[in-house]
């Protein structure tokens, strides 16, 4: 039998199409043998409700967006993982999107969300400014980012889950000076951005601390790839008064650096200390084993959906902001043999 309309439903049963849309949907009062009645002309009707039409009356598409800015980088797969698990326990299907590190594709998934394509969505992005943030401030729809960012003129709408990155560089360029190194360089992304300034700062903050001077020669602007860290520390390598380690701001990056100083005949950490950020699986992989700092990805996922979820469910009490602190996890690429 073909798909019927509650019309027709309600003229079996001898009610009004409004009781019908009650008794289908669970919302409103409806008696309960109405309902039993109405459930039963249903199925003898085969009736199937349009999936289209339900979203435009429920609103709801049970799906929440991940907007990445690198999809190569395997940082972001524990994040998914995270984000999966607490997405799965409510029924919710992640779907993934692209932004390519560019603010047009950062507004598109927004756009997304406005549209409806999903319920809500957890943001990356190396920059937020005023054009995304104000974007995310006008939708209707929950949004948490992984950044922490507030508006100067407060009333921002999202939430975020954010690691310090700041004090993770920091932590990783001290290890190196309590390692006895003075000469300190750094491989970060661009200073232009929010995620670039912030762990740029770190390593400048512990530098200032310990009374060391600051060579802007040994701070190169990079892309968080391996061919980025590598290229950078070619730079790095041929500069004046050539730096004893390298605080990466990734572990991608630091793992670049670690090639560039193998072509170069330079041992590890004899001649060339090394510091990455993120503590990917890789990490304990390469050799020597590269010291790194952990950002407890796989936990910014999970907080970041569940915030998501008690906002979609209308819940209360729940921490709009959510600081992680991240943990140095020493292995042999810095410690010097004294």
């Amino acid at each position: 039998m073909s798909k019927s309309t509650i019309y027709q439903i309600a003229e079996q049963v001898g009610v009004s199409a409004s009781t019908v849309s009650r008794a289908l949907s669970g919302n409103g009062y409806c008696g309960r043998r109405t309902k039993a009645k109405i459930m039963e002309a249903a199925k003898a009707l085969n009736y199937a409700p349009d999936h289209a039409a339900k979203i435009l009356k429920t609103r709801k598409t049970n799906k929440i967006i991940f907007a990445v800015p690198d999809i190569c980088n395997p940082f972001y797969f524990d994040m998914i993982n995270g984000i999966n698990q607490v997405a799965e326990e409510y029924g919710y299907l992640l779907i993934l999107y692209y932004t390519k590190h560019r603010l047009s594709e950062e507004l598109k998934a927004i756009q997304n969300v406005k549209e409806r394509v999903a319920d809500g969505m957890i943001m990356v992005s190396f920059h937020f400014c005023e054009e995304n943030i104000s974007a995310i401030n006008d939708l209707s729809a929950p949004v948490v980012l992984t950044n922490q960012y507030e508006s100067p003129g407060g009333g921002d709408r999202f939430d975020y889950v954010y690691v310090d990155t700041f004090e993770g560089t920091k932590q990783g360029t001290k290890h190196l000076i309590g390692q006895g190194l003075k000469r300190i360089g750094f491989i970060g992304g661009s200073l232009s951005e929010q995620t670039g300034r912030q762990r740029f700062g770190g390593y400048r903050e512990a530098l200032l601390e310990a009374g060391l001077p600051y060579t802007e020669e040994h701070v190169i602007e990079s892309d968080y790839t391996e061919k980025g860290g590598y290229l950078a520390a070619k730079r790095l390598l041929e500069s004046n008064g050539r730096p004893h380690a390298i605080v990466a701001a990734n572990d991608l990056m630091a793992i670049g650096v670690m090639h560039a100083c193998e072509e170069a005949g330079l041992s590890i950490p004899e001649d060339m200390a090394v510091v990455g950020m993120d503590n990917l699986d890789v990490a304990s992989r390469v050799h020597p084993k590269l010291t790194s700092v952990s950002l407890e990805q796989e936990d910014i996922g999970r907080r970041a959906a569940q915030i998501l979820m008690d906002r979609l469910h209308g819940r209360a009490g729940y921490e709009k902001a959510v600081k992680i602190v991240p943990k140095l996890v020493v292995r042999q690429s810095s410690v010097r043999m004294h």
